[in-house]
């Protein structure tokens, strides 16, 4: 495996990101945000009171909460906790600024992605809506081919590398703070999965619906404590992170590469946190019952937010704020994951904190692994899966479980790397072709908004758009939001 990383994985991982996808995600999420006027900035409010609408029942979907904790789901885990620590041990302080700046900018993206998931889905044999980046694809810009190569995508990346990648993390932090032997969390993790899995994206989505907002909300506060026990330390580590993105200082220092390290690095783990333009989200964007696409753009935009904002920047804080007893950026030049971050809690807060760490680790991961399936079963659907075909991708992805389980650190996360970035450049490339159908859905939203109605949308003689869509579940006023419990957003 060493082998074939050197040669092959590595080298394509290093031309993908710096000679394609860094300027095309940034510059992708720089156009859609100057398109949408900052709507990322101008409607904050609005994303906020969308997500607090969007509970309820949800026929012939999943309601746009769920679709919003399903979403994080895949979004907060590894990403978050371990991709942070290998920024900051790869890239130094600095890349934390660029994880930033990538969600930032992502959040535009974000919400022009699920728009367009939104508006371009279909109504499966089951009732349940299905759509995505292979939907939009083939239905917008015309290709069955172009969708069928990002379903492909999608299916291996999902499916397989980033589930090994959220079952190494698990086994790294059980291996290091307990001694657990990574086959028997190989074993235990297959055991978990197989009847969540097994039961469908609807089952995933009740579990995340009650499970992630509780964790993200506890390690959100777990990093609070420790920031406010180093308060005056804190504009101290600002600058650090603010400094190593630009060079300056002793944040910079033995980081091989400086700058273009902690750019790449922060990129990097930006796209695999927040996944903003990567063209995961907007499967179960598309699968949620809403009035109006752009509610649904709103709630996923807002989930770049909460991940990277909130819970990134908390890992961040959480190591830097630990300092050079475990992490000293002239030092620590290695990858290391989730035990970095979770060396810097017991160092803050006692060895105590080393289980509720592991629970909020584990939880992060696994509920990973299963909003990840989840997107890779809409892609599989769309490839003509039948429930045979399924049955065997399910038990593929529980193996991806258990060898990613066992595997090296590094070989996971290369592999990882190379198939997120293939994905995202055929998503991002789509999404600025199809991106006028989502400025139309804003402005629709934004003039009803104005006359002080509850948006709902339909495509029949809408003069906001460029057209109509073929075979529409939007054609009749009203057709989907009588589906839904969704109120105004504002």
């Amino acid at each position: 495996m060493d082998f074939i990383q050197e040669r092959f994985i590595d080298p394509a991982s290093s031309v993908l990101y710096t000679y394609v996808l860094i300027y095309l995600l940034v510059g992708a999420g720089l156009y859609f945000t100057i398109r949408t006027r900052g709507v990322q900035f101008r409607k904050f409010g609005a994303m906020i009171r969308q997500l607090g609408a969007a509970r309820g029942d949800a026929e012939g979907g999943i309601s746009s909460f769920q679709a919003f904790c399903v979403g994080l789901a895949s979004r907060v885990g590894t990403g978050n906790i371990a991709g942070v620590a290998i920024a900051l041990t790869l890239g130094g302080p600095g890349s934390i600024f660029w994880v930033w700046c990538v969600a930032l900018v992502g959040m535009a993206t974000a919400m022009v992605e699920a728009t367009l998931a939104q508006m371009f889905k279909v109504r499966g044999p089951d009732g349940a809506f299905r759509g995505g980046p292979a939907y939009y694809i083939q239905r917008g810009l015309g290709s069955h081919a172009g969708g069928v190569l990002f379903a492909v995508l999608l299916v291996g990346t999902f499916g397989i590398a980033f589930n090994m990648v959220q079952a190494n993390t698990i086994a790294d932090v059980l291996a290091q703070a307990h001694t657990v032997d990574q086959k028997w969390t190989a074993v235990v993790l297959m055991i978990l999965a197989a009847p969540v899995l097994f039961g469908g994206i609807r089952r995933v989505a009740r579990v995340a619906e009650v499970v992630l907002p509780i964790m993200a909300a506890a390690y959100a506060l777990l990093a609070m404590v420790i920031i406010v026990m180093n308060i005056t330390r804190v504009p101290e580590v600002v600058g650090m992170i603010v400094g190593g993105a630009f060079g300056i200082g002793e944040a910079a220092a033995g980081i091989a590469g400086g700058v273009t390290a902690a750019l790449l690095n922060g990129v990097k783990r930006g796209l695999f946190s927040n996944e903003a333009g990567m063209g995961s989200a907007p499967n179960t964007a598309a699968t949620a019952t809403v009035s109006h696409p752009v509610k649904q753009g709103f709630v996923q935009s807002l989930g770049v937010f909460v991940d990277t904002m909130v819970v990134c920047t908390a890992t961040a804080m959480i190591i830097l704020m630990a300092g050079p007893d475990v992490y000293d950026p002239g030092a620590t030049s290695s990858a290391v994951g989730a035990s970095l971050t979770q060396a810097a809690v017991e160092h803050e807060l006692g060895s105590w904190s080393v289980w509720l760490m592991t629970v909020l680790v584990f939880v992060f991961a696994f509920s990973s692994v299963l909003g990840n399936y989840s997107y890779a079963e809409v892609n599989m659907t769309f490839l003509g899966a039948r429930p045979g075909a399924l049955t065997v991708f399910r038990v593929v992805v529980l193996a991806s479980v258990g060898i990613g389980s066992v595997l090296a650190l590094s070989a996971v996360w290369a592999l990882a790397d190379v198939a997120m970035a293939l994905m995202a450049i055929t998503n991002l490339v789509a999404i600025v072709l199809l991106g006028r159908w989502a400025f139309g859905a804003l402005r629709d939203y934004e003039r009803q908004r104005q006359a002080g109605r509850d948006p709902v949308f339909t495509d029949r003689d809408n003069p906001d758009l460029p057209g109509e869509l073929a075979d529409s579940v939007w054609h009749r006023p009203g057709s989907v939001a009588a589906a839904g419990r969704d109120r105004p957003a504002g």
